[in-house]
């Protein structure tokens, strides 16, 4: 069984910065991507950016320059800072994790995290 426990959403006025944190706890043999996907309200749920296990990152065009996405191996943590914040950044905040858990390999989602950008 795995877990992933998302942590810091809120409410923040344009412009500001939030940092998400993602914990993946259980059976875990091996991580290799986790992301940050998110989904606001009559939208689908879309990417935000994904690192794979060696550090290599992925952005969605409408965040480059103003989120970065980081991994703690040893901690089987994923964050996202977010700077520069605007009223369309506003979404739930999903965090998924491909991982091995023990032998198999799923795609894991946390249970999502508000995050309210007001102009």
């Amino acid at each position: 069984q795995v877990q992933l426990v998302e942590s810091g959403g809120g409410l923040v006025q344009s412009g500001g910065s939030l940092r998400l944190s993602c914990a993946a706890s259980g059976s875990i043999a091996s991580i290799n991507s986790m992301g940050w996907y998110r989904q606001a309200p009559g939208h689908q749920r879309e990417l935000v950016a994904t690192i794979s296990n060696s550090g290599s990152t992925i952005y969605a065009n409408s965040v480059k320059g103003r989120f970065t996405i980081s991994r703690d191996n040893a901690k089987n943590t994923v964050y996202l800072q977010m700077n520069s914040l605007k009223p369309e950044d506003t979404a739930v905040y999903y965090c998924n994790g491909n991982i091995r858990a023990p032998i198999r390999v799923y795609d894991y989602w946390g249970q999502g995290t508000q995050v309210t950008v007001s102009s």
